[in-house]
């Protein structure tokens, strides 16, 4: 089934995207300079990845315990 039909699966996918834009972001500040376009969609997921980091942290911790248990 895809992610875009499985709402548990979109969750997922959306979490590892800010995640991992947000350590690409960190490690590789020149990757995602750019704010427009198709890089853009990344750069706003690495920035919502630094600005709400207890929540995403959160977000995981909770996906990953779902996704173990149920």
């Amino acid at each position: 089934m895809s992610a875009l039909f499985n709402f548990h699966s979109f969750l997922t996918v959306v979490l590892l995207v800010i995640c991992t834009c947000t350590f690409l972001k960190i490690q590789f500040p020149a990757i995602l300079e750019q704010k427009t376009g198709f890089r853009g969609f990344f750069w706003k997921a690495a920035r919502i990845g630094e600005r709400l980091s207890s929540w995403v942290a959160f977000g995981c911790f909770t996906m990953g315990v779902s996704i173990i248990f149920f």
